[in-house]
């Protein structure tokens, strides 16, 4: 019995309106101090580390928007499933250059795949999605694949 449907599967490919926003040195020092990092060039803006774009992604909106428990909505590529418990499945990035201050990037999300497994306490759905990072013109500079896993 398979618990992705042909719906489910219709949605692989699904993108969300792309987005585009600058790198500020300031928010980069901000950043490096929040996370603790020690490198000097995150410490003085001059590079983003890695993660800041995790965070560069999410929208700051207001407090009466938060879910009961603090968090922000999920992402609207993420579909309603049957297995309603969400963890983190890790990251896989490719990196084609570094982000510094200035960058004006555009970031582009889809759900990449929908797939199923059957693990040891029951059935299991992996969602993947891309999340790529790009000039304006269209040059990568970081692509993500994201897993989700549903059970």
């Amino acid at each position: 019995m398979t618990l992705l449907t042909d719906a489910l599967r219709a949605l692989i490919g699904t993108e969300v309106p792309p987005f585009e926003f600058e790198i500020s040195r300031n928010d980069l020092k901000k950043y490096a101090v929040a996370t603790g990092q020690t490198r000097r060039c995150y410490l003085d803006g001059d590079e983003a580390p890695l993660l800041f774009l995790f965070s560069a992604m999410m929208p700051v909106i207001p407090l009466d928007q938060l879910l009961p428990d603090g968090r922000q909505p999920d992402s609207p590529l993420i579909p309603e499933l049957p297995l309603k418990r969400i963890m983190a499945g890790g990251s896989d990035y490719q990196i084609h250059r570094k982000v510094r201050p200035g960058d004006v990037l555009v970031c582009r999300q889809r759900l990449a795949d929908l797939y199923e497994k059957n693990g040891s306490a029951g059935p299991l759905i992996f969602m993947v999605f891309e999340n790529r990072f790009e000039t304006r013109s269209g040059e990568p500079v970081v692509i993500e694949r994201l897993t989700r896993i549903a059970r």
